[in-house]
C-alpha cells in the first residue's frame, strides 16, 4: 500500500464499495421509472425486467471511488481529469447540459476552475450533481465528520461553484457518514438530519433540510414532496432535502427507501441514487435486494 494512504485504506474502500452498490442500484432502477409503464410498476410495487443501465450519478460516483482507491483524498486535478476521461468515454449516460459543457470545456484543456465557475453565467451550477455522487466520499471519511465535510466540498467544487451545490454534497456526504456510523449503533436512530445540520453550510438547501427536520414520518410522500421539492428542478435545493428525508425516515429499510423515492416522482433516478448510496452503508450489501444487485449493469 502507498505510504500516503491511511492504514485502514482498505476497509475504507470496502465501505465506499457498499455505497456505490447502494448508489448505483438506486440510480438504475429509479432510471428505469421514466420509461412508458414506469407509473403502472410503481402502483404494484413491482421492479421492471433486468437489465438497468446506471446514469451520470453512477458514473460520476465511480470517478470519485477511482480517485479515492489512489490518493485516499480528493485530488480535485486528477478528479476532474478523471469526470472528463469517463464523460469523452460515455457521453450517453444522462449528463445534464450544463454538466456537458464543463466537462467538454475540461477535456479541451481548459482548467477545472474557469470551467465550473463560468457555468450559469458565472454563478456557478447549483444543480443535484455534486450531491448524487457524492456518498462514497462519506463512506471513505465516516469516522470524521469535518473530514467528510472538508472532502465533500473539494469534490464538488470540481463541477459545482455555487453554494448550493456544494451545500447538497456536503449535506449527503455527512448523511452517508452518519449511516455507516449508525450501523455500528455509533448514532442513535433518527438523528441523520440533525447531525447533517451540523455540517451544511448557511442557504437554501440547509433551510430545506431544517424543514425536513419538522415533517412527522407518517406524512404522505407527495405532501412531502410538495413541501421540499423532488428534484423536478435539478437543483440541490429541491432534491436533497426531499432526499434525506426519505433516507431519515427509512435508515434501517433499503427497499422500503427506494420505493418512497420513486414514489415522489421528480428527479427519479437522482433521488434514488442519493437515498440508496446513504441506507446501504447503514445495511449493508446484504440490506439491498440481490435481485435488485443482479437487475444492475456491472460497474465498469
Amino acid at each position: 500500500m502507498s505510504s500516503h494512504l491511511p492504514p485502514n485504506h482498505v476497509e475504507r474502500m470496502q465501505r465506499v464499495a457498499i455505497a456505490l452498490d447502494g448508489l448505483s442500484v438506486g440510480d438504475a432502477l429509479g432510471e428505469q421509472f421514466f420509461a412508458e409503464g414506469g407509473a403502472a410498476l410503481l402502483v404494484r410495487r413491482t421492479v421492471p425486467d433486468p437489465y438497468w443501465f446506471y446514469t451520470d450519478d453512477t458514473e460520476m460516483a465511480l470517478g470519485i471511488a477511482h480517485v479515492l482507491d489512489r490518493f485516499g483524498s480528493i485530488d480535485q486535478d486528477e478528479l476532474a481529469k478523471v469526470f472528463a476521461q469517463r464523460h469523452q468515454r460515455n457521453p450517453l449516460r444522462g449528463y445534464g447540459a450544463t454538466a456537458h459543457q464543463i466537462l467538454a470545456a475540461i477535456s479541451t484543456g481548459k482548467s477545472w476552475q474557469a470551467a465550473a465557475r463560468n457555468a450559469f453565467f458565472g454563478e456557478g451550477s447549483m444543480g443535484n450533481g455534486a450531491a448524487m455522487r457524492v456518498a462514497p466520499v462519506g463512506a471513505y471519511w465516516a469516522e470524521d465528520y469535518a473530514e467528510t465535510a472538508r472532502q465533500a466540498i473539494r469534490s464538488a467544487e470540481v463541477t459545482h461553484a455555487h453554494p448550493e451545490g456544494i451545500a447538497g454534497a456536503v449535506a449527503v456526504a455527512v448523511a452517508a457518514a452518519w449511516a455507516w456510523r449508525q450501523g455500528r449503533s455509533e448514532e442513535l436512530p433518527g438523528t441523520m438530519l440533525q447531525r447533517v445540520l451540523d455540517f451544511t453550510p448557511d442557504g437554501t438547501t440547509r433551510s430545506g433540510i431544517e424543514h425536513a427536520l419538522q415533517i412527522v414520518a407518517d406524512t404522505p410522500i407527495e405532501t412531502v414532496a410538495r413541501k421540499l421539492g423532488n428534484g423536478s428542478r435539478v437543483t440541490a435545493p429541491d432534491t436533497v432535502p426531499f432526499a434525506l428525508w426519505c433516507a431519515a425516515r427509512h435508515s434501517q429499510n433499503f427497499e422500503q427507501a427506494i420505493w418512497s423515492a420513486i414514489s415522489a416522482w421528480g428527479d427519479i433516478d437522482t433521488n434514488c441514487a442519493i437515498v440508496g448510496g446513504i441506507i446501504a452503508l447503514t445495511v449493508g450489501r446484504a440490506g439491498i435486494p440481490q435481485a435488485w444487485l443482479n437487475a444492475r449493469e456491472e460497474l465498469t
